[in-house]
Formats: structure tokens, sequence, C-alpha cells
């Protein structure tokens, strides 16, 4: 089995020995004294645990198909031997097939915290309430999974849901499950307020942005910043209206612009912003890096751009396409309930696909110039 090569058993057997120092190094005394490389060092433990986990998975299977085989040599045993064997051979292929997976390039910002931000669209005050209803969705899953989330700043609809609503999202693996759901989301419904029951098409956008490491990716000058205090509106009691404690971060290179009036500490406030215009910056310098080359991640999840229809949800048939696999579930109900997991597993899959295409092509293509 293409596997079991002295190449890729040599280096799987050096990102064992890897793993464990990476343990050592994360039980240290002092292993949070520098926060950043910490992050760093937990990243790269949780990609190496599964895969070492694999590795062991399939050495243990390889050691039983070969007992399995010493076995069958004994005529009374043969039967049984067989058997033993057949089951060995499944979990090494099983197991290779994940090792394949888990051995594809890693999108370094997957197991990142993100941004999450909801935008209203077309569709007037369905779709803020829209944008209520995916912001919902979209506390249920995180609750599911053990994230947690902060609402980093919000701006309330008149008739309920939100305007725009921007989220931080923390936990094992955030981004990996989140990242394709940045586009455009369509809800297909009869809205309260409308009298003839006639269905309305409305839409938000949703922005998955990875937390960036702000002082080692990200460099905010000051210069290039405008920081303005203003007070915050809407519920907040006296407080909020007496005390300029809500920010507006504008940078001037780019033009993007981060408001946070969350909290009442209006350090708490610039220092929520700050983090989000870094993920913003961030993101932006990735999609001009994808933008640049091929990649198959940006086929599959389409050109990035945020008005770009990905999904729809369908009330009165009660169901959740997803266009860009061709995915269909009579199952929305559930969806906005949280259960999100059949819809990212599929994407998820569908990506790794595309990318195992991608690597066969390239193979081919490199023996057939050798």
């Amino acid at each position: 089995m293409r596997v079991v090569k002295t190449s890729l058993r040599s280096k799987l057997d050096s990102l064992a020995l890897r793993l464990e120092e990476l343990n050592r190094l994360l039980a240290a005394e002092n292993a949070t004294r520098d926060l950043e490389q910490y992050k760093r060092l937990s990243r790269e433990h949780a990609e190496l645990d599964t895969l070492v986990a694999l590795y062991g998975r399939y050495r243990k299977a390889e050691g039983d198909a070969a007992a399995a085989r010493d076995m069958s040599a004994d005529p009374e045993m043969r039967s049984f031997a067989e058997d033993e064997l057949r089951g060995a051979e499944e979990t090494m292929e099983a197991a290779e097939e994940a090792i394949r997976k888990a051995l594809l390039p890693k999108d370094p910002n997957d197991e990142r915290n993100t941004f999450l931000e909801i935008r209203a669209g077309t569709g007037g005050d369905e779709s803020a309430l829209f944008a209520g209803d995916l912001l919902r969705m979209y506390l249920r899953y995180a609750e599911r999974q053990g994230w947690q989330v902060e609402i980093i700043s919000e701006s309330p609809a008149e008739l309920g849901g939100y305007k725009e609503i921007v989220a931080r999202v923390a936990g094992r693996g955030v981004y990996s499950k989140l990242k394709f759901e940045s586009g455009g989301h369509r809800v297909q419904r009869v809205p309260q307020t409308e009298a003839q029951g006639r269905i309305h098409t409305s839409a938000c956008t949703v922005a998955v942005l990875p937390e960036a490491d702000q002082l080692a990716e990200v460099v905010l000058n000051p210069a290039e910043l405008r920081i303005d205090t203003f007070r915050a509106s809407g519920a907040g009691g006296q407080h909020v209206n007496k005390t300029e404690s809500a920010i507006r971060v504008t940078h001037l290179p780019t033009g993007i612009v981060v408001e946070c009036q969350d909290s009442r500490s209006q350090h708490k406030n610039r220092e929520r912003a700050l983090s989000v215009l870094a993920a913003r910056i961030h993101d932006r310098q990735l999609r001009e890096q994808q933008a640049k080359t091929a990649s198959a991640r940006k086929s599959l999840i389409g050109s990035g751009d945020r008005s770009e229809r990905i999904r729809t949800y369908n009330f009165p048939q009660g169901r959740v396409t997803d266009h860009r696999i061709n995915l269909t579930l009579y199952k929305l109900e559930r969806v906005m309930e949280g259960e999100l997991d059949e819809i990212v597993g599929a994407l998820t899959a569908e990506f790794q696909a595309e990318q195992l295409a991608l690597l066969a092509e390239e193979s081919e293509a490199s023996r057939a110039t050798a």
C-alpha cells in the first residue's frame, strides 16, 4: 500500500516524535509565558495528534495482519485467520485513506478563532429578521460544538433582527467548520407582515474571518488609523447616553471602518475594534493572494464575493439547498436549530475530494515530464 513506502513511513515516524516534543513543551511550567507561541504550538499539536493517532491505528492493524498470516499456516486456524486478515486489511485501508486526507495541505487558519459577520441585504425588514435567524442558527451550532460566542457589535433593526451583527467565535476548529459559510444566504418565506400570504425572497451576507495573530501578521501603523469616540446608541441606560465609550476605527489606506460599542469600557471597545480590523485586513490580504492563484478552495467556495449566493432556505417546502455542491436537505427546521453537521461535513468532504484530485493530477503531470 502507498502509505507504507519507506519515505512516508519515515515522515510519519518523525511526526510522532514531534508530537512527543510538543507534549513536553506544552506541559512545561513556563509554557504560557509567550501566549502567541503557546497558541501556535497548540494548533500544531491539534493537527499532529489526529494524524499520529491514525498512524498508530494503521500500525496496529498492520501487526494484526502479519499475525493473521502466520496463523493461517495452521489448517485448523485458517478460517479464523482469514477473517482476521480481512478485518485488519479493511482497517488498514480505512486508516490509509484517513492518513492521506490528514496529510493534505492544511489551511493555516483552520484552528483559529473567527469573527462571524452577518449583514442584512435585499428584502428590508424581512432581511433583518432573517439575519437574526441566521445568528440564532450559528449560536445553536456553536453551543453544540462547545464553542464560546461573544457579541462584538450589533445594529438592531426596528422590527427585530439585525441590520448588522459581528460576533467572535472561539473554540477548537472553529474556522475549519465555519469557513465555507461566507457568502450570500437567501430565504424564501411568507413574512409576518405579508397580509396576502405571498412568498418573498430576501437575502443576507455572511463573512467568516479568521482571527489574526495581530502582532505577527498584521501591523497596524497608528499613523494610518483614525480613532473616533462617540456615544453608544440603543439600549443601555443613562450611562451609555452620557459617556463616549463607543469606538470607531478607520484604516485610512484601505478605508475599512470598524465600530464597537458593546462594552461600557472605552479601552475594551478599542481593543475589540482593533482585533476586528486586524482580521478584516488579514482577510483582504488572503483574498488578494487567492485571486492570484487558482486553488481547490477557491473553486469550491467560489469567488469569495460576499454577494455570491451559496445557500437557499425555502420555508414553504421545508428545504435548504447549498448551491455549490447541489446538496438539498428537507430538514430546514432542524438546520435552523443549529444542526449544521451534515452540511459542513458534505462541504468539507467535497473540498478534500477536490484537493486529492488536484494532487493526483499534479502527480501524474510530474511523472509525465520526468
